[in-house]
């Protein structure tokens, strides 16, 4: 299947003088970094930081939007109008732009419940697709593999690409298992490297119910904020390249 493969994380998500995840040891192995833009975590200041570190070591830089849920941390489905979401979206991409070197994004990835949702409600799909196309067209949606959101963000001209994940199950459908069940998010650095190897080299994955799946994918996602991160970070590149992956940012594959 590929022979290449981009390798994200979510990143920035401190807050103030709360710290959350390892991005300083996770960014020396990844190629896109998606940056929280304040809405469920991080700030200015939070922002500028995780920019120049991703930028310091050559990592792509994409923004990491969410609903207006700092104390779900984005992760409470909340009933947004399509406008707003537009109107949200196209704040937080145009607040991290500015904190960039070229004043350019490589990406946008919806945080949390925005994303999930947006995989089955196509008006809250356009919503986002149409926010990236506000702000600059040439920027990548990043959307879950197999789902009818990368259909809506094609029709609609969108560039995209299709995103797995190392450390979350999923369910026989391709979604993602949801973080209120038993065995949702991967903790064993073995499993992650094998299953993410599978997934990029074979195009399969197998379900939380044991059914293998098909996913075909441009990126593959770590949560920055696992334990035990680092070490998973470090392992998949690794076992992706030592299978004979080449590990690039997003903007080399779509």
């Amino acid at each position: 299947m590929a022979g290449k493969i981009d390798f994200n994380c979510d990143m920035g998500e401190s807050f103030g003088m709360y710290k959350m995840g390892f991005d300083e040891e996770v960014i020396k192995h990844i190629t896109s970094a998606n940056i929280a833009c304040g809405f469920h975590a991080g700030d200015p200041q939070w922002m500028r930081h995780t920019v120049k570190l991703a930028e310091d070591n050559g990592v792509a830089v994409g923004a990491h939007p969410s609903f207006p849920d700092l104390n779900g941390f984005g992760r409470r489905n909340m009933n947004a109008t399509p406008d707003e979401v537009r109107n949200d979206v196209t704040y937080q991409v145009g607040a991290l732009l500015a904190f960039t070197g070229e004043k350019k994004l490589q990406h946008v990835k919806p945080h949390g419940a925005m994303y999930n949702m947006a995989v089955d409600d196509e008006s809250l799909a356009q919503a986002i697709c149409q926010a990236i196309l506000d702000v600059d067209p040439n920027m990548v949606l990043v959307a879950l593999a197999e789902s009818r959101w990368v259909k809506v963000a094609e029709d609609m001209g969108l560039r995209v690409a299709r995103e797995i994940f190392a450390d979350r199950a999923l369910n026989s459908d391709g979604t993602l298992v949801p973080r209120s069940k038993p065995g949702s998010v991967i903790h064993d650095v073995n499993e992650v490297v094998e299953r993410s190897v599978r997934m990029v080299t074979e195009g399969k994955a197998v379900s939380i119910d044991g059914r293998v799946i098909d996913v075909h994918a441009d990126s593959l996602c770590l949560h920055g904020d696992t334990p035990g991160a680092v070490e998973m970070a470090r392992a998949v590149r690794s076992g992706l390249e030592h299978a004979g992956v080449e590990v690039v940012p997003l903007g080399q594959l779509v």
